[in-house]
């Protein structure tokens, strides 16, 4: 397989580092593209592959009654490399799947940079290659240059919202005596699991105050002629809170779930949750707080969380334009733009949103890469799989006026045949769902197998 042309990868996010890890193990020669650390971004802050950005949360790894848990699965019988390092840089959070960041992204690193058929460039792309078989998955943080290529090219601007980015604080300067551990509902099969969240409490008056401050505080403002739109599962607390001072609480910051250990006796009106960061323990993400404060607000408002009046940020929040096509009408369902086939997208460019869905898109665009390649055809996965579904939706399933990145969930897969509706049969309906994905999923995956052995 010496003979079989290279295919280049721009970017080394999640999907850029999942789609060489298929190509290169497929026999395949690939070069990773990445402008990092040459050419920074806002939101990174090393030269590593797959470097996390946001949360160090993959979310539930529950692939029986969870859509995400659900496409973990699927990315662990393709051999996927972000799945395998996830696993072996785990944390404990309850039921979800949360890493130590740096480890994490240092495995994946290591591993691709010591594969024989993969060679890591560094350098910016900032045009539309003309030949050679390629696949952008630059992520939300595209190159102004690529950008204004992709827009040229495509005829239309490219869509875009604001992505924020939750604060980290070091353990060391949170106050224990008001701050117990606990997974909500106790979730978790070990001890550890069970106290993998720190948690903050707060009275009434507390909280009617902290709303306050937030409303109040210094925000970043958007740059002339710039529009804003959120993704709704990565909204900044303060848009939450002006939706309502109520929201918050029914948002991140809710109560349920919860026995503060040092007053049994008293229910927190509302609860900040704090999840661990690093396999030492040192560092912790407050949940769900994105933000679009600035950085002396920040410290201000987030100091009035009780437990937090001492702490000290080793990452303040921050806000940041993520750019993505409208990929129904720009993609085919091989994931190849329409008017440069040679040119496939991955990752949250397309309009999926989330470390795994951007992942996934790049196991299949790099497996669909090298078939292409070995002059065969690799059709998508069936729409009744996690990563069928999220393919569907963003090369056609979805409402290309309204196209808005998703979140892989069970309203993406047809419905069930023969399986109740209703609150009641909601985990029979998505137990039928995960069953009938992995049976699809095993089929599927089997072919493409024997499909992309070498000839």
């Amino acid at each position: 397989m010496s003979d079989t042309p290279e295919l280049h990868i721009v970017g080394g996010g999640m999907a850029g580092s999942e789609a060489a890890w298929q190509a290169a193990n497929a026999g395949v020669p690939v070069v990773i593209h990445e402008m990092r650390p040459q050419v920074g971004t806002f939101a990174h802050k090393t030269g590593d592959l797959a470097e996390m950005v946001c949360s160090n949360s993959f979310r539930s790894d529950d692939d029986e009654q969870n859509a995400v848990g659900l496409l973990h699965w699927e990315m662990r019988q393709a051999g996927g490399l972000i799945m395998e390092m996830a696993d072996r840089n785990a944390l404990p959070a309850g039921g979800a799947l949360a890493v130590d960041r740096d480890r994490f992204s240092a495995g994946v690193t290591e591993r691709l940079r010591a594969h024989p058929l993969v060679r890591v460039e560094a350098g910016e792309i900032a045009a539309l290659p003309e030949d050679g078989t390629w696949i952008i998955a630059t992520g939300p943080l595209t190159s102004q240059g690529l950008g204004q290529a992709i827009a040229r090219e495509t005829g239309a601007e490219a869509l875009a919202f604001f992505d924020a980015i939750a604060p980290i604080v070091y353990a060391d300067s949170l106050d224990m005596d008001v701050i117990w551990a606990q997974s909500r509902y106790d979730k978790g099969e070990t001890e550890e699991e069970r106290r993998a969240y720190l948690n903050c409490p707060m009275d009434k008056a507390q909280y009617e105050a902290f709303i306050d401050a937030l409303l109040a505080a210094d925000k970043t403002e958007f740059h002339e002629g710039e529009t804003a739109g959120y993704f709704d599962g990565c909204l900044p607390i303060e848009v939450m809170a002006e939706r309502g001072r109520e929201t918050l609480r029914h948002g991140p910051m809710k109560p349920v779930g919860l026995t503060n250990a040092h007053k049994p006796d008293e229910k927190a009106y509302a609860v900040v949750q704090l999840r661990r960061d690093n396999a030492l323990g040192t560092l912790f993400n407050i949940v769900g707080f994105q933000t679009k404060m600035k950085y002396g607000a920040q410290t201000e408002v987030f100091r009035r969380i009780p437990g937090l009046e001492n702490a000290r940020f080793a990452r303040l929040g921050g806000i940041h334009r993520n750019t993505f096509l409208n990929s129904p009408t720009l993609l085919d369902d091989r994931m190849r733009l329409r008017s440069r086939p040679n040119i496939r997208f991955a990752g949250q460019i397309t309009g999926v949103e989330g470390y795994v869905e951007s992942a996934a898109m790049g196991l299949l665009a790099g497996r669909m890469a090298v078939a292409e390649l070995l002059g065969r055809d690799l059709p998508p996965p069936p729409p009744e799989t996690a990563m069928g579904a999220l393919v569907h939706h963003i090369t056609g399933g979805a409402e290309a006026k309204t196209f808005q990145p998703m979140n892989v969930n069970f309203g993406l897969f047809p419905p069930l045949d023969g399986v109740r509706g209703g609150r009641k049969g909601r985990k029979d309906r998505y137990r039928g769902h995960t069953d009938r994905a992995k049976t699809l999923w095993s089929e599927w995956l089997a072919q493409a197998n024997a499909g992309l052995t070498a000839a």
